[in-house]
């Protein structure tokens, strides 16, 4: 039996593009918001020309929690960096509360409502990684809002 090899040929202007480099104090708030937070832009299809990642920061004030939300069809991965965040999400007729703490993840699927809570006095920073280079964000008026999910997520 003979094995072709296939070589992938790469366009040099593909293969030789720049890393792209942003500070920490680059980041932009010029991204979709929720009441009770502050979402920071990092890497997206705006600041770096990104198409398939957002990755950027939310802080949550002491004794704060944020609107309830989703992010549409993107998976959101999430790293405390500090504070004691809680996720808090419906299952059914409960409300379901995740305790965090730095160091730990937390990984949102699409269209899943949730909010995130910091009932501590310390500031609550995490790391949001998102698989679209947008940061999506629809703001609901309860974790028990109906959310329009296309069909081919079933």
């Amino acid at each position: 039996m003979v094995r072709a090899a296939v070589v992938f040929r790469v366009h040099v202007d593909q293969w030789h593009r720049p890393l792209r480099h942003v500070r920490g104090s680059e980041l932009t708030g010029d991204t979709n918001q929720t009441t009770g937070m502050t979402r920071m832009e990092a890497l997206s299809g705006k600041t770096v020309g990104s198409s398939k990642i957002w990755m950027g920061e939310t802080h949550v004030a002491p004794h704060t929690n944020s609107g309830d939300h989703h992010h549409g069809e993107a998976e959101t991965a999430i790293y405390v960096r500090s504070g004691h965040p809680v996720f808090v999400f419906a299952d059914g007729d409960r409300e379901i509360r995740l305790e965090t703490a730095p160091g730990d993840y937390v990984f949102v699927p699409p269209y899943v409502p949730h909010r995130e809570e910091n009932p501590t006095g310390e500031d609550a920073v995490v790391i949001i990684s998102r698989s679209s280079q947008e940061g999506v964000v629809v703001n609901l008026p309860s974790l028990w809002a109906p959310v329009d999910v296309p069909s081919t997520m079933d």
